[in-house]
């Protein structure tokens, strides 16, 4: 059964809505927000919640809901947009706002209520909008306000109809997360149910009614999701899953040994492909990100059938398993409703068309710090669980501009330090992520008594929860400086390094 069902309105934040409530145990699925409201009741949610969405409900394409979802007698909880959906649906009043509000707020408690049970007043609460509520309908009250927004928590005074025009969801909010648990336990009477290990018992069962007598071939890169994948896929139909790892030659330094032994570890067997040649060349020229992207998809799919159909003797491959996760899918496509495109991923948005294989992404609603709670459920080891994302297409997203093997070389080189030095100083568990990223910008500096011309290389460090939002990694300054003294004396080919401290958003976490 459903505890609460999000109507996904296109925010960049509604994942997030389904993972705060995951996290007080509460069972939660994500919808397109046009489901018709049968659908819906059939699948007996205690609640429901819109979402946000870049769209203005006073346009003529607004988004709207199934009208009759109002009148179904469920508690509804509408954030941003689906509050301001919320009173237009009523008979409020919402406008363009004269200055758009992104940001901190403090919420002015203005009446008790549940929903708003145990949040202190002037409690920083998160804003993302660009029209704000003139007026509300009638039988509407206003629990909240704040600075900007004089309608910033309402409820409906007789039904169990609640808006809030910021986001709970995020981690800025500093006690949204009690607000959407008093929504889902108090006011809907969800009672906590759902974990970690609840979800790998619920996808060990799907993939094995999904793929039956089928085989999988589970590409894996040697990072937490693709691992976490792997372990799924060989507990729920063990040798029906060949894991297939492929050196495409943009792996960072010893990338490749680190991996066959973490297999080893695992007791999976693993295929290693050399396919470095045949991706290097494909990339020859190429500058423009997007386009990096795809053809790595695309190179990738090559090699998983090519190598599928040396397998197949075994049987036919239908099943590609790959390790996607939400921010991956969210910042690539529109998944459950009309979300914007932010970049492609080369496992999404970089997938070509048409392809031989039906994919399998058990992890497609997660977030990192989820799937490491989930491989620790598996049993695997801690070193491999704690490893720093590391995109898919590798350093070729790390290097800003057309690829070469001197520019591979200093990125390799100077990563291997920049990670060393974290690790050395105790401090890789305490960030996020974080790599090093040649600018292609060339300066002159002075090296022994010489002029130099040469390249400028970035650091970047970011702390984070879920990866949809980041926060540049505070490191400490001699720390910085003896990493940036150790790279431009170790390095040839670099003179200048600094350190990137733009936040997501405005930046995302990689480059490109």
């Amino acid at each position: 059964m459903i505890d609460v069902i999000v109507l996904d309105f296109g925010s960049q934040y509604t994942q997030l809505v389904a993972r705060r409530l995951r996290e007080a145990g509460v069972y939660t699925e994500i919808y397109p927000y046009h489901t018709p409201t049968e659908t819906l009741l059939a699948k007996n949610p205690k609640g429901i919640i819109l979402s946000g969405g870049p769209a203005s409900v006073y346009a003529k394409d607004a988004y709207r809901c199934d009208p009759a979802l109002f009148n179904a007698n469920l508690p509804l909880l509408g954030i941003c947009y689906g509050m301001q959906l919320l009173v237009d649906t009523f008979g409020g009043a919402v406008v363009a706002a004269k200055a758009q509000e992104f940001g901190k707020a403090h919420l002015e408690l203005l009446e008790p209520h549940p929903l708003l049970e145990g949040v202190e007043d002037l409690s920083v609460v998160w804003m993302s909008h660009a029209d704000r509520v003139e007026s509300l309908p009638s039988e509407f009250i206003a629990l909240a306000r704040s600075a900007n927004a004089p309608f910033c928590a309402i409820a409906h005074a007789t039904k169990p109809l609640f808006g809030l025009q910021f986001h709970p969801e995020v981690v800025h909010s500093a006690q949204g997360a009690q607000i959407l648990k008093n929504f889902a336990l108090e006011i809907c009477g969800c009672r906590p149910s759902w974990d970690m290990q609840a979800f790998a018992t619920q996808e060990i069962a799907k993939i094995q009614q999904k793929v039956g007598t089928d085989r999988i071939l589970c590409a894996v890169s040697g990072g937490v999701d693709s691992s976490v994948v792997a372990s799924l896929c060989y507990k729920a139909v063990g040798a029906q899953t060949e894991v297939v790892f492929v050196d495409h030659g943009l792996l960072r330094l010893g990338e490749k040994e680190q991996v066959i032994q973490m297999f080893e570890t695992l007791n999976i067997p693993l295929h290693v492909i050399d396919a470095s040649s045949l991706f290097l060349d494909r990339l020859k020229g190429v500058s423009a990100p997007e386009v990096k992207r795809k053809i790595i998809g695309n190179t990738f799919i090559e090699v998983f059938e090519q190598k599928a159909k040396e397998l197949e003797q075994g049987g036919k491959i239908k099943y590609l398993a790959q390790g996607t996760l939400y921010p991956d899918v969210i910042e690539s496509v529109s998944v459950k409703g009309p979300s914007k495109v932010i970049k492609s991923h080369h496992n999404v948005g970089g997938l070509p068309e048409k392809m031989d294989f039906v994919l399998l992404e058990p992890l497609r609603e997660l977030f990192k710090d989820e799937v490491r709670a989930l491989g620790a459920q598996l049993g695997l080891p801690a070193n491999m669980l704690k490893r720093h994302p590391f995109p898919g297409p590798g350093l070729a997203i790390r290097i800003l501009g057309a690829i070469d093997d001197d520019s591979l070389e200093i990125v390799r080189r100077a990563d291997a330090i920049f990670i060393q030095a974290l690790h050395d100083a105790k401090l890789y568990d305490s960030v996020w992520q974080a790599f090093c990223v040649l600018l292609n910008v060339r300066s002159v500096g002075v090296m022994g008594d010489n002029r130099t011309y040469d390249n400028t290389l970035a650091l970047r460090a970011v702390c984070a929860s879920d990866g949809m939002s980041a926060h540049f990694a505070p490191l400490p300054f001699d720390f910085l400086e003896s990493v940036a003294n150790q790279i431009i004396n170790k390095v040839k080919g670099i003179n200048r390094v600094v350190y990137d401290i733009t936040s997501k958003p405005p930046g995302t976490i990689e480059w490109e």
